[in-house]
């Protein structure tokens, strides 16, 4: 067990699964974007550890590139997707995927992938590290998944709570008397 402020975690997933399962995405992306160029376009500041990792393990040619994005508020959506770093590079007949931490209601994603396909995207696809179904409010498409996870709140790899518990190398969740 952690604690974060004023909250206590406990370890949900482990380094070693992180990385198994993010070099099985990356060989998944070398094949299906071979001699495509794609541009990879990394939600600050959540998926910014998940990027690394992702990249160490790419062997096809691609671009990267950051935009932040906000719609949270402590622990949950505020419902309002706030752009903080605009994008700045053209997307215009580009294949573009989204590097994101994790997909909850699905407000962000769904807003941004509208954003990049009215800018003349020849593709746009989401690969998350973590997506909470049960959370889900908004119709998206997850083309990469990392790991899908019951509606709880989570930190570590990128993942805070007020800008607290990024650093963790691992995945912790909030710990619920009962839920052991």
């Amino acid at each position: 067990m952690i604690t974060i402020k004023d909250k206590t975690f406990v370890p949900f997933l482990e380094p070693v699964e992180l990385e198994k399962r993010i070099v099985e995405l990356a060989r998944e992306l070398d094949k299906d974007y071979e001699g495509k160029n794609p541009l990879f376009i990394v939600v600050l500041k959540g998926a910014f550890l998940f990027a690394a990792e992702l990249f160490k393990h790419l062997s096809t040619p691609c671009e990267i590139t950051f935009v932040r994005l906000s719609s949270y508020e402590s622990m949950g959506s505020s419902g309002r997707v706030k752009q903080i770093i605009g994008l700045e590079e053209s997307v215009q007949d580009r294949h573009v995927v989204i590097v994101e931490d994790i997909v909850d209601t699905g407000l962000t994603m769904a807003q941004l992938t509208a954003q990049l396909s009215g800018q003349g995207a020849s593709s746009v696809e989401i690969a998350t590290l973590l997506h909470k179904p049960d959370a889900l409010r908004e119709d998206v498409r997850i083309r990469y998944l990392g790991f899908k996870i019951e509606n709880r709140f989570v930190v570590g790899f990128g993942l805070d709570y007020e800008e607290h518990g990024r650093n963790l190398a691992g995945i912790h969740v909030l710990y619920e008397k009962g839920a052991e």
